[in-house]
């Protein structure tokens, strides 16, 4: 993507279900379980690079034995950096201590994050906040081993204030007012209420405060803890959590909006953010790698019983499309597919830009992240290009030469790398016209390959704010003096915030929202379209924390598709630029053909799938017309 989107975040987890000994006969080392963790994080690193972190717990670990372990990182390479912090405890460990090195029992009591439960995460930092307090898995602590809870997860509330409220109406006083904190602390606050059930409940059979305990381990549901706390939530969210005793468990919201995979065998429990992630670290078939469902939680308790348990009851599936446009790994077998597809499908209109003429275009892609998009559109452009050689020699085939039949087959798509990513290029200075001088050159070209009489068609992945696409990459391409410059865009046009992990809040950010205001104004009929849903944002907001409507949706009305995205072009082309620019986007219906079991599309739509997008959007609404710098959410 020429132009980076933040998303929150990715998950590993997993759970040893043979002894240590086992892994370290099996496989020659009882760090398995880290190295493996190490393995997912790492595989994981597209989703976050602002911060990391690793929590494990050790199983049946002795009163006055450390049994849970966290390390936290917001360095420059946060997950090299607390593998590294672990590798130095471990190996300061056993160079004091020689004489656990065959020793698997000495070895877990002594050496930190040698444990059966690992729960692990990476993170982008989301408006500003990237401090180390803000990093996860976040730790609940307590002397009662089964009242600890250890909390990551890949989510964003969008009622973040009504739960904060909830928990002041239970007494509690939270340190502040993240969504992480709100839910680990009505997570907390179900725990330790059916434990205080449980230990009371046995105490009336006769037993003390020390037999009570690993009764309470053992009849301990963890699913009524989560159908409790996840009452109120509104958002897209994957939770994963561990118990101090070793419980453990992933819970999925119930549009399955954020992602989440498991594998499950007798050695091991393993759920990530991504299919592939989990296949290449334990090299198993696509086919293995299981999706858990909308509003689902995977439990495994300490005795190593797995449970599925529905949790919240699932919705309408609307599974978030950008993860298959941008965010997940292309390694995906079918996240391949359908960024081919997304690419195939676009080709019609391309078509139609250059009328036709492929001999006389030359085709590319920004890279890195549009390549699988751009071989689908090339597919089609051949297809094309076959297509018109048919024609050419029936047509001829009465006076067709050997020679003319040679050139008629010897035709190629003209696809080349035109722009090239300068990666190590910072724009270090703040003042306004000397920055924009060198972000234009974050972005270099291929010369020489472009003629004046060629359309030049680039693809991208999504267009959101467009302002490297203007400050850069068509300055560049129009460097090459072609005849016409078509960006075409793999997803359709972002035109409302994303509320459930996705960093896009502001609506004057997106270069669709700017179009339509643009037209708007250009029609005559701007100031009372805004009024008009201002007045209708602020009487809804008034009434209700959960808004039944998108009213934002009204700016977009009276234009077609095609008139935002011709004005788009005309924003992101200014008098510099020589050449003609169109910009082509992804229709909606096309994406959803592509994309067939990713529904979610409220960024492109307005369709959120609960009251609480619809109550971001309009509040975004509201910050834009009071000229507020303010995030919805």
């Amino acid at each position: 993507m020429s132009e980076l989107i933040k998303h929150e975040c990715g998950i590993a987890t997993l759970r040893l279900l043979k002894p240590l000994s086992f892994y370290q006969k099996k496989y020659g080392s009882a760090f398995y379980g880290i190295n493996k963790m190490y393995l997912m994080m790492e595989k994981q690193h597209n989703r976050g690079q602002d911060g990391a972190g690793l929590a494990s717990v050790k199983l049946d670990v002795e009163p006055g034995n450390r049994y849970i372990s966290r390390v936290r990182s917001n360095a420059a390479q946060p997950i090299q950096d607390i593998f590294a912090q672990i590798n130095e405890r471990i190996n300061t460990q056993l160079e004091l201590n020689p004489e656990i090195l065959d020793d698997i029992d000495a070895q877990k009591k002594n050496l930190p994050y040698l444990g059966e439960v690992f729960l692990g995460h990476v993170r982008y930092g989301t408006f500003g906040k990237n401090s180390i307090e803000n990093v996860h898995p976040f730790l609940r602590q307590n002397n009662w081993m089964h009242r600890n809870l250890i909390v990551a997860g890949n989510f964003n509330m969008t009622n973040v204030n009504e739960l904060f409220q909830n928990l002041v109406e239970l007494g509690q006083h939270p340190k502040e007012k993240a969504d992480t904190v709100t839910v680990m602390e009505k997570i907390g606050h179900f725990l330790d209420s059916e434990v205080g059930k449980l230990y009371k409940k046995l105490k009336s059979e006769g037993y003390n405060k020390k037999e009570a305990s690993p009764h309470i381990v053992e009849q301990l549901k963890v699913h009524k803890i989560l159908r409790k706390s996840s009452k109120d939530w509104d958002g897209g969210y994957v939770i994963a959590g561990m118990l101090g005793h070793g419980d453990s468990f992933v819970l999925r919201d119930p549009n399955g909006i954020r992602p989440a995979y498991y594998y499950k065998d007798d050695e091991v429990v393993v759920v990530a953010s991504e299919r592939p992630v989990i296949q290449t670290a334990f090299n198993v078939a696509y086919e293995d790698v299981h999706e858990l469902m909308p509003g689902e939680a995977i439990i495994t308790k300490k005795d190593g019983s797995v449970h599925f348990k529905t949790i919240l009851k699932p919705r309408e599936r609307k599974a978030c499309s950008f993860e298959r446009i941008y965010f997940s790994r292309g390694s995906d077998a079918e996240i391949y597919k359908e960024r081919k597809n997304l690419g195939r499908l676009l080709m019609p209109e391309v078509l139609k830009a250059i009328d036709y003429d492929t001999m006389n275009s030359v085709f590319s892609y920004i890279p890195n992240t549009a390549e699988t998009s751009f071989y689908g559109m090339v597919e089609a452009a051949q297809d094309e290009l076959n297509r018109q050689k048919n024609q050419a020699i029936l047509k001829e085939k009465e006076s067709l030469t050997d020679e003319r039949l040679a050139n008629i087959l010897n035709l190629r798509l003209r696809t080349e790398k035109i722009a090239v990513k300068d990666v190590k290029l910072r724009t270090f200075i703040t003042e306004d016209s000397s920055r924009d001088d060198l972000v234009a050159h974050v972005y270099d070209v291929t010369y020489g390959v472009v003629k004046p009489t060629d359309n030049l068609v680039v693809i991208d992945d999504s267009i959101v704010r467009g302002t490297t696409l203007k400050k850069s990459i068509l300055k560049m391409l129009d460097r090459l003096s072609p005849k016409k410059i078509i960006i075409v865009s793999s997803a359709p046009q972002i035109r409302y915030p994303d509320c459930y992990g996705i960093d896009m809040a502001k609506l004057e950010d997106f270069v669709a929202f700017q179009a339509a205001v643009s037209l708007l104004k250009e029609r005559g009929i701007y100031q009372e379209t805004v009024d008009a849903v201002y007045d209708k944002c602020k009487n809804q907001s008034e009434f209700a924390s959960q808004a039944e409507q998108n009213h934002v949706k009204a700016m977009y009305e009276p234009f077609t598709y095609e008139e935002v995205s011709d004005r788009i072009a005309q924003l992101l082309s200014d008098e510099s630029i020589s050449s003609e620019v169109k910009v082509i986007y992804q229709t909606v219906d096309k994406l959803h053909e592509a994309c067939p079991k990713n529904l979610g599309d409220w960024y492109f739509t307005g369709d959120y799938p609960t009251q609480g997008g619809n109550k971001v959007v309009n509040k975004a609404f509201m910050n834009f017309y009071e000229g507020k710098n303010d995030r919805a959410y």
